[in-house]
């Protein structure tokens, strides 16, 4: 079931925690894709926050947000670029998009496998993707005061998996959201320091979010001739007499 936008809006941008909780993932994010230029990004669920360092470079960005979740005006202050669409049935182009963030959009839906058969869709060839969903085994899905406490939470191994039955090729993964999901002083002031001890000790294991970056790839077409040489094989031997089998010499017992 998808969050409510004002929800989401209140705690990424009026909340403490959300917005230490937003700076990191998208420090996540710039570390995988630090620039867009001239490309077509768009985010689906509530992935506009992390989207504004792209603004100035890409080519086009859309937030792309479910119809259950609701939409809002983004971003503040500009021509607004986000719009209301059904979760299965996006208004892009196949192949349109050159990177696709999932912020509050896989782990919610109702139709896991619809959502990834678009994203799949409107990616282009070689296009990229990173699913950003709660971690199991991480405190962030086990509190509810955060929108990563709602939806379905995931190990490493099954978003992995759930992908791939997307034909869509794992790549790399990250983590974030090292420091416990709490607006105590002393947490939010240490948040940095969490954040930075945990990149470096733990991958995908302690982070209360997992970053999947994925690829999208087109198998090459066979050349024109192909099939055509298969079925006239070359004969090396043309010309040569085929052989005879041997008999018994003539008057010989």
């Amino acid at each position: 079931m998808h969050l409510d936008v004002l929800d989401l809006r209140q705690f990424y941008y009026r909340t403490r925690l959300g917005r230490a909780a937003q700076k990191a993932v998208r420090d996540r994010l710039l570390a995988m894709w630090p620039e867009a230029k001239g490309q077509t990004v768009a985010g689906f669920g509530f992935a506009v926050p992390l989207l504004r360092p792209f603004l100035a470079d890409a080519r086009r960005v859309i937030g792309l947000m479910p119809a259950p979740q609701g939409v809002m005006h983004w971003p503040a202050g500009m021509e607004n670029v986000s719009v209301l669409v059904e979760e299965t049935l996006w208004p892009i182009e196949t192949g349109a998009v050159d990177k696709l963030v999932l912020l509050h959009g896989l782990e919610t839906s109702e139709n896991p496998t619809a959502v990834l058969d678009e994203c799949s869709r409107v990616l282009g060839p070689g296009g990229r993707a990173v699913f950003i969903v709660p971690n199991r085994s991480g405190l962030w899905a086990r509190r509810d005061k955060t929108p990563f406490g709602f939806g379905r939470p995931y190990s490493l191994g099954q978003l992995e998996a759930q992908v791939k039955r997307a034909g869509l090729v794992p790549e790399r993964h990250a983590a974030a959201l090292f420091a416990p999901p709490s607006d105590a002083n002393f947490w939010l002031r240490a948040s940095g320091f969490t954040e930075g001890m945990g990149q470096k000790l733990s991958r995908s294991g302690g982070g209360g979010v997992i970053l999947l970056e994925v690829s999208k790839q087109v198998p090459a077409r066979p050349r024109p001739g192909l099939a055509e040489r298969v079925r006239r094989p070359l004969r090396v031997l043309e010309g040569v007499p085929e052989p005879t089998a041997a008999g018994r010499l003539r008057g010989t017992r």
